[in-house]
């Protein structure tokens, strides 16, 4: 359907083992497919851009419904890039740029190097080189030492509630951790991310694998010989939930083409805290189709 914006709106979902897949789509011009949560992520990507971009936001097994139990071996990394391809099927996407933010980053870049005669472009967004011991201890390091006092004490009483709502919810235990860690996440310590959550299903046994195992091993320079897509990465200032910037300047040399974005009023999520000054980086970016 089209809205009264004149926007192309479509959702429904895709059956995937025992998971109900989402998918949302909204705008049009270039389609770029934006993996994560079809609930989640369109919240965070500005209107202006929907003039100019197809966004087309999908599931992954992790803000899926599940319609039966599952297992491991439901939700492993291979698993979710096939869903990547089988939903492309689905809505019949040819040639694209993707899009993944935080951890969904991996996704894109591995689900590009898996299939490079249909991804246009690659953007990572909020993501770490991996979740590492090593990495995680860099971001540690850059909180302890240049963090303000006020921000580290709002941290503190935000984290001294988590306890109470895992307790109340135990089966939200992975939302109510990322809404309490909003002084590592925003450039606005304060900011309260709760309405961005509403109505998003998380499965934690999903996030637990990807992000606290998968993650954690990455090694994103495999296969980036199969890489033909250039790559944006985009990362805020005062995000301290993965590896500061410069922890990508040992990988800068292993892509053919790598362009980097700093936003310096932004957080874990610049779509949203920087719309402008991202949607003209991305734009500019998906302008020059190397392909």
């Amino acid at each position: 359907m089209t809205t009264k914006d004149g926007f192309v709106s479509e959702a429904g979902s895709l059956g995937a083992g025992p998971f109900d897949l989402g998918y949302r789509i909204e705008g049009s011009g270039t389609p770029l497919l934006v993996i994560g949560s079809a609930a989640y992520y369109p919240r965070t990507f500005s209107q202006a851009l929907r003039e100019k971009l197809r966004l087309i936001f999908i599931d992954h097994r992790g803000f899926a419904p599940a319609r039966t139990n599952y297992a491991v071996g439901d939700i492993g990394f291979e698993t979710v890039l096939d869903d990547i391809e089988r939903m492309r099927a689905h809505l019949g996407l040819e040639r694209f740029a993707i899009l993944g933010h935080s951890g969904h980053g991996y996704m894109a870049l591995e689900y590009a190097k898996r299939h490079p005669e249909r991804v246009s472009h690659a953007i990572m967004v909020g993501t770490g080189p991996s979740h590492s011991a090593r990495h995680m201890a860099l971001a540690d390091r850059i909180w302890e030492e240049t963090v303000s006092p006020a921000r580290k004490a709002i941290f503190a009483r935000e984290m001294a509630k988590l306890g109470d709502d895992i307790t109340a919810r135990p089966e939200k235990r992975f939302k109510a951790l990322l809404i309490r860690l909003g002084a590592k996440s925003w450039h606005q310590p304060d900011f309260d991310a709760t309405p961005l959550w509403r109505d998003v299903t998380v499965n934690n046994a999903v996030f637990d694998h990807l992000w606290g195992e998968v993650f954690r091993d990455i090694d994103i320079r495999k296969g980036l010989n199969r890489l033909a897509a250039p790559v944006l990465l985009a990362l805020g200032r005062s995000d301290y939930l993965v590896a500061p910037a410069f922890s990508w300047d040992e990988y800068r040399a292993d892509f053919t083409d790598l362009t980097v974005r700093l936003f310096e009023q932004s957080g874990h999520t610049p779509q949203l805290e920087e719309s402008d000054l991202f949607d003209e980086a991305l734009l500019s970016f998906l302008e020059n189709d190397r392909g």
